[in-house]
């Protein structure tokens, strides 16, 4: 049993919860233990009474009672990451600083996975410490067949920073797609609303999201409201065409799902494009046909954000995946044909 224990609220642990905190310092501890702390009052922080959902601030004294030490904490199993997914992750790296590292995530690698799955950017993470104790920590994510520009925070304080940056839309996130057909217009917004449909897996297994007429977002349980911006940057006839997506909001599958609900589904997108149907010039089918990979065709192209260490805005572009090259040569693309902002029209 350890004493009472005084500990300062360092800058990485400010604004974590009290009892998350709790558990990373004692993982002896469980949370029904640490709210009992402090319905108690021995759990304090300046001396005051907290709720075990307090936000910590750098510089405060937490008071922490007697912790008993007879509940051994599991041990932790140690990931065994391959020579060969080392390499690969790190491969991934298009930059880093002291505070963030940011990767070109590959097509088919999930951001996150299960308790028992490593082979993720979460877990792979691990090989991304480059000399810190701890592995970075993602702040947002990609879906599992999305490339492109991710980024990771090297402290709990960058992450807590950069999380509210993305929370509160003060970054900048631009992504290119091949989709089926030519939308018209070439440069325009989309606002259908989203909800999930029924009947998915408890973990999101199979996950689909259905689009809404934005008057029917309000009366429609679970809906959210969600809007895209797009720019059509250059097309083959009418079979195909090259697009620039800023979405305005970050909802699951919200590129995937609105470019569908127009009619111009991503290449290669099964799940919202007609479930592998081959395109035959009418904007529909999200499969191009030919030599054209099956693969999804989107990639986050660039994200640009003010850092919070330096207030530097920092606007990374990420080089595309193999698939996508292809399908530009093709079509005779080239990425320096993209205007720097696409939709400067719409600012």
């Amino acid at each position: 049993m350890s004493g009472v224990q005084n500990i300062t609220v360092s800058a990485d642990d400010a604004d974590m919860r009290l009892d998350r905190w709790m558990k990373a310092k004692f993982p002896q501890l469980n949370q029904i233990r640490i709210e009992k702390m402090c319905r108690k009052g021995e759990l304090r922080i300046d001396g005051g009474r907290v709720k075990p959902a307090t936000r910590l601030v750098e510089g405060q004294s937490v008071r922490v009672p007697p912790v008993p030490d007879f509940y051994a904490p599991k041990p932790q199993s140690t990931l065994r990451i391959s020579a060969a997914d080392e390499k690969l992750i790190q491969s991934c790296v298009i930059y880093r600083d002291d505070d963030i590292i940011i990767l070109n995530k590959p097509a088919g690698l999930p951001t996150q996975g299960g308790s028992k799955q490593t082979r993720h950017v979460d877990g792979l993470a691990e090989a991304l410490k480059f000399g810190y104790e701890e592995k970075p920590r993602l702040v947002h994510r990609l879906d599992k067949d999305t490339s492109g520009v991710l980024v990771l925070a090297r402290s709990r304080k960058m992450a807590s920073d950069l999380t509210a940056a993305f929370r509160h839309h003060a970054t900048r996130k631009i992504y290119w797609a091949v989709v089926a057909g030519v939308p018209t217009p070439y440069l325009g917004e989309i606002k259908f609303g989203l909800v999930k449909a029924p009947g998915r897996g408890k973990h999101g297994e199979g996950e689909k999201m259905i689009a809404l007429h934005p008057r029917d977002v309000a009366s429609t349980p679970g809906a959210k409201r969600a809007i895209t911006q797009y720019a059509t940057l250059y097309r083959v006839a009418s079979r195909a065409a090259w697009v620039a997506m800023e979405p305005i909001t970050g909802r699951t599958h919200q590129l995937r799902a609105h470019m569908a609900e127009i009619g111009h589904p991503i290449a290669g997108d099964g799940k919202y494009g007609g479930s592998g149907q081959e395109n035959l010039g009418d904007g529909w089918g999200a499969q191009l046909g030919g030599i054209i990979s099956k693969k999804l065709h989107l990639h986050a192209r660039t994200i640009s954000f003010e850092h919070p260490a330096t207030r530097q805005v920092l606007t990374i572009h990420a080089p595309l995946p193999d698939h996508m090259k292809h399908t530009f040569e093709t079509f005779d693309w080239t990425p320096d044909m993209a205007a720097e902002d696409p939709f400067e029209e719409l600012q």
